[in-house]
C-alpha cells in the first residue's frame, strides 16, 4: 500500500455516517444486480435453445429450477462462509497473537 492509500483508508473514519450507509446501499444494490446478471446468463445458456416467440413450458420449467439451484447455491456459499468465519479468528488478531 502506498501512501495514498494509506492516508485515504484513514480518511475512511471520518466520512459522513449518512453518506458511509448510502454507499453501502449502493454496493448492496450493484452486488444484487451482478447476481441478477449472472443467475440470467447461467439459465439463459442453460435453457433456452432456440428464442421463439412463445417460451414453451420445458424451457419454462428449466428457468424456474434453474433460478431456484442458483439461489439454494448462492445461500448454502454464503452460510457456509458466515461458519468459516465464525470459527477462524480475524486474520489482524492472528497477527497480535
Amino acid at each position: 500500500m502506498d501512501a495514498s492509500s494509506s492516508s485515504s483508508a484513514a480518511d475512511l473514519g471520518s466520512v459522513d455516517p449518512q453518506l458511509q450507509h448510502f454507499i453501502e446501499v449502493e454496493t448492496q444494490k450493484q452486488r444484487f444486480q451482478q447476481l441478477v446478471h449472472q443467475m440470467t446468463e447461467l439459465c439463459w445458456e442453460k435453457c433456452m435453445d432456440k428464442p421463439g416467440p412463445k417460451l414453451d413450458s420445458r424451457a419454462e420449467a428449466c428457468f424456474v429450477n434453474c433460478v431456484e439451484r442458483f439461489i439454494d447455491t448462492s445461500q448454502f456459499i454464503l452460510n457456509r462462509l458466515e461458519q468459516t468465519q465464525k470459527t477462524k479468528p480475524v486474520f489482524s488478531e492472528s497477527l497480535s497473537d
